[in-house]
């Protein structure tokens, strides 16, 4: 799949398994980069009076030297900066001696408005923060509002968890190859990356094959085989039941849009479980939705003995406190149960479920590694994250990435750290990130609708972290497609054309 990422470690090692099977060598693969590159400069930017080529002394920097080689002989106005000689006998070497311009010193470092940066500095291995005379150029470049095109990724950025080292440049185009790495879709290495062109250089898929990625950006290549189309026999509760816990009378509604969602997603039924005294609260705006009143841990009890639902959501307004904790508990114990009469699909908690936790983690998550618990898909964003994993939140010198694979690990859960790099991760160590969202997302019961469509996925038998992928992918796409006044009560039905899209696709395999 070309949705594949790879950390800096893995794209090295993609590398070395490229170039042992052969026939290409390390520097025929840097031809091939820096022919990429150039190209793309020639084609976007033909009417350039000069580029600047900035090399490191790596492998970014032999990229730069063909770059610099080839736009030359083209006929563009090509000086080559340099922060260091390559290693004697590198690629890099080979490369820079193929190049007839003499470098400069990056020091002396000076540019004319209107020219052209290529940025070959240090790519996606850096590791440490940008100072001297690299930072110096790219205040020069953004002073000047200079053109810039990054080499595998904007140097200052850490290819494996996006954070701003120091200093960056802010690419407009950016030049990567074989697989994206982490650095271009999580914040904020995204907004520093600009339009992303991802080259074939000749590292097959075999060879990605061998590496066996746990990371990938959240398309529907990696869950599509698994998305829910009902058979021409379905019934609805063959389609999946979901329960969506609704709070007290004046907090019926976030539980009553991730009904909705729940429904639009495609579960058969939906029932809404209410408190005795909200039911005429939300008798009054429901209609295709059911209705049953939940008051304590019996009635829910009787109504899974009952209807047998496959999914639950807990937590959109529904209060913080000791009765979050029974349900929530009582939940993850249904498959425990002798002879249970729910066979549960998956649990999602959201919002007050994972508050409600802050002083009992542990015994949250005791419950969610017992054997035979429900699959649980936890939704925080960054303050319930907190709350739930105060330690990881509190770790700088990890990334978002890295968190939600650690909370994950330690839930026994599918975690959906939400935000504009939302991350999904699960505990077996799978993780995608997503990147087709939009800022008109950012809007009251937006989160509750989310819980609603990934509770639909799960009802349907979708997996656990494909249902979660899945939901977050539809929840961007619908937002995005709409655009500015979008409110939450949108969604559901913003959902509609992605969905017939989904299901045509998904047809087609």
């Amino acid at each position: 799949m070309s949705n594949e990422l790879l950390t800096s470690a893995e794209m090295g090692e993609a590398d070395r398994l490229a170039i042992a099977a052969g026939p290409a060598d390390g520097i025929a693969l840097m031809h091939r980069a820096g022919e990429a590159v150039a190209a793309e400069i020639l084609i976007r930017y033909s009417r350039a009076s000069h580029v600047h080529v900035l090399c490191g002394p790596g492998n970014n920097g032999g990229d730069g030297y063909v770059v610099a080689r080839i736009l030359a002989a083209s006929g563009v106005t090509t000086t080559v900066w340099t922060s260091g000689p390559p290693r004697p006998g590198s690629d890099a070497a080979l490369a820079a001696a193929e190049c007839s311009i003499a470098p400069r010193p990056l020091s002396g470092f000076e540019a004319e408005r209107g020219s052209i940066v290529v940025d070959a500095l240090y790519g996606a291995g850096l590791s440490r923060p940008l100072s001297g005379d690299p930072a110096r150029a790219i205040d020069t470049a953004a002073g000047l509002r200079l053109t810039v095109v990054a080499i595998d990724l904007p140097s200052g950025v850490s290819g494996d968890s996006g954070k701003v080292l120091g200093e960056a440049f802010r690419a407009d185009v950016t030049v990567t190859f074989a697989r994206k790495k982490p650095g271009h879709l999580l914040l904020p290495g995204r907004e520093r990356c600009g339009e992303i062109v991802l080259a074939d250089i000749g590292i097959g898929d075999d060879v990605i094959a061998l590496i066996r990625p746990r990371t990938f950006e959240n398309t529907p290549d990696l869950w599509l085989r698994d998305f829910p189309v009902p058979a021409v026999d379905a019934h609805k509760y063959r389609r999946g039941h979901a329960g969506i816990f609704s709070g007290g009378p004046s907090a019926t509604g976030a539980a009553r849009l991730s009904a909705l969602a729940a429904a639009r997603s495609g579960a058969g039924a939906v029932t809404v479980l209410s408190p005795g005294n909200a039911m005429q609260v939300n008798a009054a705006h429901l209609t295709s939705i059911m209705l049953r009143k939940a008051d304590d841990a019996d009635d829910v009890g009787a109504f899974i003995g009952e209807r047998r639902p496959s999914a639950f959501v807990l937590g959109p307004g529904f209060g913080v406190g000791e009765k979050t904790r029974t349900f929530a508990l009582m939940l993850l114990s249904l498959r425990q149960a002798q002879n249970s009469a729910a066979q549960l699909d998956g649990l999602v908690f959201d919002a007050d479920a994972i508050t409600s936790f802050r002083e009992a983690r542990d015994v949250l998550f005791d419950a969610a590694h017992r054997p035979g618990a429900p699959a649980l898909v936890m939704t925080p964003h960054d303050g319930e994250f907190a709350r739930l994993f105060p330690d990881l939140s509190g770790d700088d010198a990890s990334s978002k990435l890295d968190k939600a694979r650690m909370a994950a690990a330690r839930a026994n859960a599918v975690i959906v750290y939400k935000g504009a790099d939302t991350v999904i991760a699960a505990p077996d160590g799978r993780a995608a990130i997503n990147c087709n969202g939009a800022a008109w997302l950012a809007t009251a019961g937006s989160g509750d609708v989310l819980s609603g469509i990934t509770a639909g996925l799960l009802a349907q038998g979708m997996p656990a972290f494909e249902a979660a992928s899945a939901a977050v992918w539809i929840h961007a796409e619908a937002g995005s497609r709409f655009g500015p006044g979008l409110i939450a009560e949108d969604l559901p039905q913003a959902m509609l054309p992605v969905l017939r899209e989904l299901v045509t696709a998904r047809g087609q395999r």
